[in-house]
């Protein structure tokens, strides 16, 4: 089975970029993470919600509420797909670094995905 990848984009081909099930594991985690609550019309509680993050201010009790904020997404909307193993938000400056452990359900592979962001 072929997966559209995200963002979309073209191939060498000229036709729509596709990948495996594990880059398009990846790629719905990564718009998860950074889809804002509300942001999706017919899903209004959907998203992570972590480019609010960019501009707020660090310091471990917000970094440990949101490693707790992005575990319970990810467990809400792909808990079907993956089971997280551990999460790890890091902010430095303007740049919001979150790495994410987890083991794909259908092939039981164990994958770290690392989505960074900045201001």
């Amino acid at each position: 089975m072929q997966h559209v990848r995200f963002p979309i984009r073209i191939d060498g081909r000229g036709r729509t970029s596709t990948g495996t099930y594990e880059q398009h594991v990846e790629d719905m985690l990564e718009q998860l993470l950074f889809t804002h609550a509300g942001e999706r019309v017919n899903r209004p509680d959907f998203g992570g919600g972590l480019l609010q993050m960019v501009f707020a201010p660090g310091g471990d009790q917000l970094s440990a509420a949101t490693q707790f904020m992005v575990a319970g997404s990810i467990q809400q909307w792909l808990g079907d797909l993956l089971q997280v193993e551990s999460v790890d938000v890091s902010q430095t400056d303007s740049t919001l670094s979150v790495s994410v452990s987890y083991t794909l359900r259908k092939t039981q592979q164990q994958k770290t995905s690392t989505f960074t962001r900045s201001n």
